[in-house]
């Protein structure tokens, strides 16, 4: 790369011939604050931070281990700036550093010296034929640069080359048996020859466009003020529409409540007649009354004129209290309002896309483990620019944090640094030009219970070629129940069991928490999947067993009762069995061990987390990661992921398990 290539690299990072604006952001204070906190010793237990935020680029550059130190004074920079604070203060003088109290005001200013003197006090300390009077002296200034730049690799070596790979001066011992040894130099003089016309022909470029940059001043201007008047039309026309929906909502609730009242009262008329009814049959009051007094009747006519339409009213009351039955309900469960769907519909409520359609996140091919995988889809017709895929942490007691926004030139994005254990809430909106789509529907995923072990499967401890077979990334394994089974089979008249073939991870644990995956085939007739300890696991692999009965083998699905009883303790594998489409729960003594509560339909991924620290496995269905299944385990030992097949049969492990491991050529 030549001087020149890498002074256009520069300048092109740094412009845009449609908007000649440089963005400039400066470090945060915690940051600078980190790097320059004095007290950092060599020997130090804590490391010292080499990270700057540089505030051109934007970018974390790293010091190194020299640090700021490290890093060279803008002398020219300085210069500038003093010069400007002089403009600034010109009617505030500097005063003689060398003078008795009280000072006089400066006249010159020695830089190599670093102080300013007046002419009795210069002429003082700098006598004639003396080396003090061969200094370089300029006029009153707080500046004091020195004369030449000093290297910061070694401190006694002026700056005399350019590093062109580097693009930063160098010194000769840098070029000699520094970090600079095998780079390009130039002379310090054709860096500036070179640099110094690059300048000059942009500034007169820049110049020679005043006229131009003018003119896109006034159209930027003009733009934000259509700007204002835009945006302050759109609120009008927001506000006009949600008072057009408060509206609606007020008429509506009018009508609901008018509703709710009449129904009320009516219900209320219907129990206050009732409630006069019942009055009049006690004691003193109504109709008991009204009886009473009849009885007291002496003529003989009149009481029997009386008595007999009576004694009709008081049968009609006698059978309404054996039949009691209220003259109307007290529930308004017809009169609940249902919104679940207006809620759904408002909470959905956005700016008008023109045109541009709501991506759908894919939910089969969006996966989680240490980091997340989203894919999302657009229709072909309304293709955008751009897209912002919103992520989130949800707290378990459901609080949001806020959104973190990263822009994506694609379909698919990965997303790093998630937390294990914690639900995160995805979200996807398009962009073409400046206008923005809706969001799409939330996607809530689980991250696992523990980072992801890698590993892949082991083709040498007891990995059997004839029934198993490996594919060459060494992620997935098939069982064959081929010619040789058959054979064996032809020999035996009585009952014939074949025993499962056996297969490894690659990898150990020794402590701590991990977390993997597999997917068994759906067509597969018996699978497990688990742990195996290394105790016994050499010993069980080279003695064979007694294959000609499976109570040997625990959990093996065949009902002989052995299964009540606790896991044997001479095997090495922990394991838990699919087959035939279906999760199948080992037996325990505590909980039901009825087949419709031990048999679970066959997850699409299962999940194994192993948690070394307290003794236990556990068994995940990793679609929603929840947790079907778990047991104590020793982990005194290394353990490593188990499998085991039997019959036709295949096991797939998950891409980022194997992806440390492989590199796959498909775009993901």
């Amino acid at each position: 790369m030549s001087l020149d290539d890498s002074f256009n690299d520069v300048a092109s990072d740094n412009s845009n011939q449609s908007s000649p604006r440089l963005r400039i952001t400066s470090p945060s204070m915690d940051k600078i604050d980190k790097i320059s906190r004095p007290g950092w010793k060599r020997n130090s237990l804590t490391p010292r931070p080499t990270m700057f935020p540089c505030p051109g680029c934007e970018h974390d550059v790293d010091l190194g281990e020299r640090g700021v130190s490290g890093l060279f004074r803008n002398f020219t920079l300085e210069t500038i700036v003093e010069r400007y604070r002089q403009a600034a203060r010109a009617a505030t003088a500097i005063m003689c550093d060398l003078c008795k109290p009280p000072p006089q005001e400066s006249t010159k200013s020695c830089m190599d010296c670093s102080a300013s003197f007046c002419n009795e006090c210069f002429k003082i300390y700098h006598p004639w034929g003396t080396v003090k009077a061969q200094h370089e002296y300029v006029g009153p200034t707080t500046n004091f640069r020195p004369k030449v730049l000093m290297c910061p690799e070694h401190e006694t070596e002026r700056i005399n080359m350019y590093c062109e790979l580097c693009r930063r001066p160098v010194c000769h011992l840098c070029k000699l048996g520094g970090n600079h040894s095998n780079h390009r130099v130039t002379t310090m003089s054709s860096a500036y020859k070179s640099l110094k016309e690059k300048l000059s022909k942009d500034i007169d470029f820049l110049i020679s466009k005043e006229s131009q940059v003018k003119s896109q001043i006034s159209e930027l201007n003009l733009l934000m003020k259509e700007t204002e008047c835009n945006g302050e039309r759109a609120k009008e026309e927001a506000l006009a529409h949600f008072e057009k929906l408060f509206e609606i909502l007020e008429d509506r609730k009018s009508s609901v409540l008018k509703a709710i009242d009449t129904s009320k009262k009516l219900r209320l008329d219907k129990f206050h007649t009732q409630v006069e009814e019942y009055q009049g049959l006690l004691e003193n009051n109504g109709l008991v009354g009204y009886a009473q007094e009849v009885l007291k009747e002496t003529d003989q006519s009149c009481f029997v004129q009386t008595a007999k339409q009576l004694h009709h009213r008081i049968q009609k009351a006698t059978e309404s209290l054996k039949s009691f039955r209220p003259a109307a309900q007290a529930s308004f469960e017809d009169y609940v309002v249902n919104t679940s769907k207006q809620t759904e519909v408002l909470g959905e409520l956005s700016f008008f896309s023109n045109g541009v359609d709501i991506p759908e996140i894919n939910e089969e091919q969006s996966k989680v483990y240490n980091n997340a995988l989203i894919n999302w889809h657009q229709p072909e017709k309304d293709k955008a620019d751009s897209y912002v895929l919103e992520y989130r942490k949800i707290n378990r007691d459901e609080e949001m944090m806020s959104w973190n926004e990263l822009e994506v030139h694609g379909t698919s994005k990965v997303v790093s640094n998630l937390e294990s254990n914690s639900h995160y809430a995805f979200r996807v909106r398009a962009y073409r030009g400046s206008i923005c789509s809706p969001c799409s529907r939330e996607l809530v995923l689980h991250t696992p219970p523990a980072p992801v072990f890698s590993f892949l499967f082991d083709e040498k401890c007891g990995y059997n070629n004839e029934h198993l077979l490996l594919n060459l990334k060494r992620d997935r394994v098939e069982s064959r129940a081929g010619f040789n089974v058959l054979l064996a089979a032809e020999r035996i008249q009585v009952g014939y069991y074949t025993s499962l073939d056996y297969i490894i991870g690659d990898v150990g644990i020794s402590k701590g928490k991990h977390f993997w995956a597999c997917r068994v085939e759906p067509y597969s007739y018996l699978v497990k999947v688990g742990v195996a300890s290394s105790d016994k696991l050499q010993e069980w692999l080279r003695s064979p067993r007694d294959t000609a009965s499976p109570r040997y083998e625990q959990d093996s699905g065949h009902d002989s009762g052995s299964e009540d009883a606790c896991f044997d303790s001479s095997q090495p594998f922990t394991l838990v069995t699919i087959g035939m489409k279906k999760f199948f729960i080992p037996k325990s003594p505590t909980s039901s061990n009825e087949p419709e509560n031990r048999v679970l339909p066959m997850p699409t991924s299962i999940g194994i987390f192993l948690d070394c620290d307290k003794g236990k496995v556990s068994f995940y269905d990793t679609d929603n990661m929840k947790c079907l299944y778990e047991r104590q385990v020793d982990c005194s030992h290394t353990m490593y992921p188990a499998f085991a097949l039997m019959g036709s049969g295949g096991i797939q492990l998950e891409e980022p398990i194997t992806a440390k491991y492989l590199e796959y050529e498909e775009d993901v």
